[in-house]
């Protein structure tokens, strides 16, 4: 067996072909690679899955979130709540824009952010009167959707917008509700590794506030009013071009016919044949994942260390996200702020441990990743226990 693809994207490529190149050349004999109608059709479509009146295409997710505080007015003195286990551009936007990135701890069992350690963060920041709480950015990580019950709740005693970062979330949902359907405003990424991903950068700002998405879709291109040539604010370039559009429309349909159930067989497969051995993801009742990753938790740093040793070892690739706190980063070193205890992320970035999937990984592979973990957490075991004698 040729060695596992963490999330192979040439196999997707494959079984794609056909659509995908009639796509592209359609476009490429068209002759419009900024904007026009596979764009507009793209927005249209994001928008009625998501559930939301408005989709806005950009140039990446990290875009996404910045326009979104942009247009929300997001600045100097505002402090925005953003959870310490997640991805860098999370909080790298909000520095941008001026404002103090506040880092708020997770929930162990769902890796996002725990609602009752954001109210004491916003009591915290309340007490100092240095900032003003203006805004909250959950992050649906690995595919799960955040609890955004219980952050609503939170956000509307103290007066947060809130702003759904769902670049890992697309297809996942609580009840009937999508994500990029939550909060004031929410963001996606299309990423190539991420549930719906293009073939180079894209991301999208989804909303049901048509004022909003006008003024979002002026910041995007120079802050231009009626035409291009009339810039009426300070705004950015930031466009998905006419080829991802392309490739994204057949991909999305991919996503909601086969993918989105495949990667669910396989999420599934995995918990059956691993609870037993590590700590596998939760889901609570009521929602769902798209499955981003899979990402299971030993017992200690040490156990993780060995187990990927192992897994690498025998041809599987793992992926640790993340092994450092938000709040740890140097570049936040003098623009974060860290008012509450961080101890679930601490022990998270210690002991998470991501394994392959896509939605074609074969059986046979899925089957060698499920053995190669349980000998690896057995022999750690031995190991251990011979080390306590």
């Amino acid at each position: 067996m040729d060695r596992i693809v963490f999330r192979d994207l040439k196999r997707q490529y494959q079984a794609l072909k056909d659509r995908i190149d009639r796509a592209v050349l359609d476009i490429m004999i068209d002759g419009q690679f900024i904007g026009g109608e596979p764009v507009v059709k793209l927005e249209d479509l994001l928008a009625e899955y998501a559930g939301v009146k408005h989709c806005i295409t950009c140039a990446n997710g990290t875009d996404a979130l910045q326009l979104a505080l942009m247009a929300l007015g997001i600045g100097p003195g505002d402090a925005v709540f953003i959870p310490d286990f997640t991805f860098f551009a999370t909080g790298e936007i909000i520095p941008q824009v001026g404002a103090t990135p506040v880092f708020v701890d997770v929930d162990a069992r769902t890796f996002n952010m725990d609602p009752e350690s954001l109210r004491q963060a916003v009591k915290a920041i309340l007490d100092v009167g240095e900032l003003k709480p203006a805004a909250v950015i959950p992050v649906d990580l690995f595919g799960l959707p955040a609890d955004y019950p219980g952050i609503m709740e939170v956000a509307t005693d103290f007066g947060l917008l809130v702003i759904e970062d769902a670049a890992q979330g697309f297809g996942g949902a609580i009840g009937s509700k999508r994500c990029c359907s939550f909060g004031h405003v929410a963001t996606t990424s299309f990423f190539p590794a991420k549930p719906l991903g293009c073939y180079g950068d894209g991301g999208a700002v989804f909303t049901n506030d048509t004022d909003l998405a006008t003024l979002i879709g002026s910041l995007k291109v120079h802050g231009k009013g009626q035409h291009k040539y009339e810039n009426i604010r300070i705004g950015m370039n930031s466009r998905l071009d006419t080829i991802q559009a392309g490739i994204l429309m057949v991909k999305l349909q991919a996503f909601i016919d086969d993918e989105l159930a495949m990667m669910a067989t396989i999420h599934n497969q995995y918990t059956k044949e691993l609870s037993d051995y590590v700590e596998v993801p939760f889901i609570p009742d009521g929602y769902q994942t798209c499955h981003a990753q899979y990402t299971i938790k030993t017992v200690s740093a040490e156990n993780r260390d060995q187990l990927q040793r192992h897994l690498d070892l025998h041809g599987i690739p793992t992926m640790i996200y993340y092994p450092i706190p938000m709040h740890q980063q140097l570049a936040f070193a003098k623009i974060g702020v860290s008012p509450v205890s961080l101890e679930q992320t601490r022990r998270l970035c210690e002991t998470v441990l991501s394994l392959p999937i896509h939605p074609y990984l074969t059986q046979p592979e899925i089957d060698m990743v499920v053995s190669r973990v349980k000998e690896g957490i057995k022999s750690s075991r031995m190991d251990l226990s011979h080390s306590s004698l």
